[in-house]
């Protein structure tokens, strides 16, 4: 739940898992927001950001506008929460006094509305069966390492 103040409680089993109480909060690809610490935003920014003619780019431009520039540091409290800056919490369609979805992914989380994280699940079903048939078929390529001895 995102209390009055726009700030999400980190469950305790992922506050455990992080190292620090610094998040950079950013939009995500899809509706949602996505909370990575320093480290890692640090190597994701600077690859962004760099090479030789990143400026004139189109598409990395855009990544920047839409990835960089809305970024923000933000402190996990004493008590485990964060405060979501407002304008980062309108894009996502996170609100106050709203049922929140937070998602640990490999080495970041996902911060999701409830009803954009379902209307994102039932808008990709399609894409997810295609998805998980195609692993199926790269699974089944794969070389059985069972029968080794």
């Amino acid at each position: 739940m995102v209390d009055e103040k726009g700030r999400i409680l980190i469950p305790s089993r992922l506050r455990n898992a992080l190292d620090g109480n610094t998040l950079f909060v950013t939009r995500g690809v899809e509706r949602c927001l996505w909370l990575m610490l320093p480290d890692d935003w640090k190597t994701i920014s600077e690859k962004i950001m760099s090479g030789s003619g990143a400026m004139f780019d189109a598409r990395t431009r855009l990544l920047q506008r839409r990835i960089i520039a809305p970024a923000q540091e933000c402190e996990i409290d004493r008590s485990g929460r964060i405060n979501i800056p407002p304008t980062l919490r309108e894009k996502a369609g996170i609100e106050v006094k709203n049922e929140a979805i937070i998602l640990g992914i490999n080495n970041f989380l996902e911060l999701w509305s409830v009803d954009e994280y379902d209307a994102y699940m039932e808008e990709s079903e399609k894409a997810f069966e295609e998805a998980s048939q195609a692993l199926s078929v790269s699974l089944s390529a794969a070389p059985d390492n069972s029968q080794r001895q």
